[in-house]
């Protein structure tokens, strides 16, 4: 009897640690969580880095101080022997998604409707990383417009809310600004048409404020360029020869800064 108390109290704890993680980027609601295990990534990051490696069109690699690799609008291929434990994925266009994803992905995360409504994720894996969505409607040469066909996703991570627009094709409203919460760091669509205008998408990413931002989905520099010219006025420009960094809380810059990273498929070192 004692030896059967005593093994109910040591559970207790354990239990107490097993409750979903709230949002350190908004005060939210409960939500079903998973856990899975550590992979190979993360390598040489201390527990307060982060480390984004921009790979193709709209996908990055996210790597975790707890070890978890993480790519954003997979379709299906990040580099050579290198398979993420999480992909999030959109499918307003076949760039975005894969039908087949790799069956060893652990996570594979649809941003847009199934039939029991919009994509509502939730996804805690160990005590590293949180991912969550903010669904907003895309146009459909079919219908006029999918409702909930996009997914912001948001990684929080080493204290950092890492957002991710995906293929956004309005402004958010001051609702969908409030559920994002804050983004320290904003992965960009700037193609300036396929997605959001240029002109309407500088007015979203100053209305987030980041304190990096990184642009993605540009078809060449022209896009690229005036996206550039049209933030100058409030942010930094920085046109580093990689396509990858190394970020922690402390190391965001101090003035808001856009970083163009360059994209590159990986190699595995896993």
């Amino acid at each position: 009897m004692l030896f059967r108390l005593l093994a109910v109290m040591l559970l207790v704890p354990l239990a107490a640690q097993a409750q979903p993680r709230n949002s350190h980027c908004i005060a939210l609601v409960e939500n079903d969580f998973s856990h899975v295990e550590f992979a190979s990534f993360g390598q040489d990051l201390t527990p307060e880095q982060v480390r984004i490696s921009y790979v193709d069109h709209s996908t990055f690699l996210i790597e975790t101080p707890g070890g978890h690799g993480i790519a954003t609008d997979f379709t299906g291929f990040v580099g050579v022997d290198v398979i993420p434990d999480v992909v999030t994925m959109n499918n307003a266009h076949s760039s975005h998604w894969t039908a087949t994803p790799d069956p060893r992905i652990a996570n594979v995360m649809p941003g847009w409707p199934d039939g029991a409504g919009p994509a509502q994720h939730w996804l805690v894996l160990e005590d590293d990383v949180l991912i969550r969505n903010v669904t907003t409607d895309i146009r459909s040469s079919f219908s006029g417009q999918v409702d909930n066909g996009n997914s912001i996703f948001i990684f929080e991570v080493a204290g950092l809310c890492i957002g991710h627009l995906g293929h956004l094709h309005h402004r958010p409203t001051e609702q969908q600004f409030a559920a994002i919460g804050r983004l320290d760091i904003v992965m960009v669509p700037v193609d300036g048409g396929m997605t959001l205008d240029l002109p309407t998408m500088i007015g979203v990413v100053k209305r987030l404020r980041s304190s990096l931002v990184l642009p993605m989905h540009w078809f060449g520099s022209g896009t690229l360029q005036t996206f550039l010219e049209g933030m100058r006025d409030e942010f930094a420009v920085e046109l580093p020869d990689t396509n990858t960094m190394t970020i922690s809380l402390r190391d965001l810059p101090r003035a808001p800064t856009i970083r163009v990273l360059r994209p590159q498929y990986l190699r595995s070192e896993f």
